[in-house]
């Protein structure tokens, strides 16, 4: 008498079917990725790294240096840079949708800033800027530096 064969999946076809079916799904979790926000994180490092070089720019040269948002931008007032050199700090953001708002503390007249002061002292007033994007508005992050640490993305409350 012959016993019957028992049909079924082996353990390791089942775990090949498991492993398919993992990187299946993180290769969609990583399609779904908010594009607003990746860009915005990308525009918030690159404008900290910018920050920080006029700010060690403002040093050197012993001058005051501001930075402000533009419509279209932003600029950096105070760096004086050669016209034949390439050493001029960008003034454009990489997508056209972001904005900034600066929101540091109204100044002594009473009015707001719209501008940060990023020199020539080593040490300057606690600063911040945020980022957001103009179709999405509830997409944004916020830039910080207490005056002594670099710019840096910080947790919003």
């Amino acid at each position: 008498m012959s016993m019957p064969k028992q049909g079924g999946f082996t353990l390791l076809e089942l775990l090949v079917v498991l492993a398919i079916v993992a990187i299946g799904s993180a290769g969609v979790g990583f399609a779904m990725r908010d594009g607003t926000q990746t860009q915005l994180e990308r525009e918030a490092l690159r404008l900290s790294a910018l920050l920080e070089t006029a700010r060690a720019r403002s040093q050197l040269a012993g001058v005051a240096v501001r930075w402000q948002p533009s419509g279209t931008g932003f600029r950096f007032d105070g760096l004086s840079v050669p016209k034949d050199s390439t050493a001029s700090l960008p003034t454009a953001w990489l997508d056209a949708d972001t904005r900034a708002v600066v929101d540091a503390p109204a100044n002594a007249n009473g009015g707001l800033p719209t501008a940060l002061l990023l020199g020539p002292d080593p040490i300057i007033a606690p600063q911040s800027v945020t980022l957001s994007s103009r179709s999405q508005p509830d997409k944004t992050l916020r830039l910080a530096t207490d005056g002594v640490r670099p710019f840096a993305v910080t947790v919003q409350p």
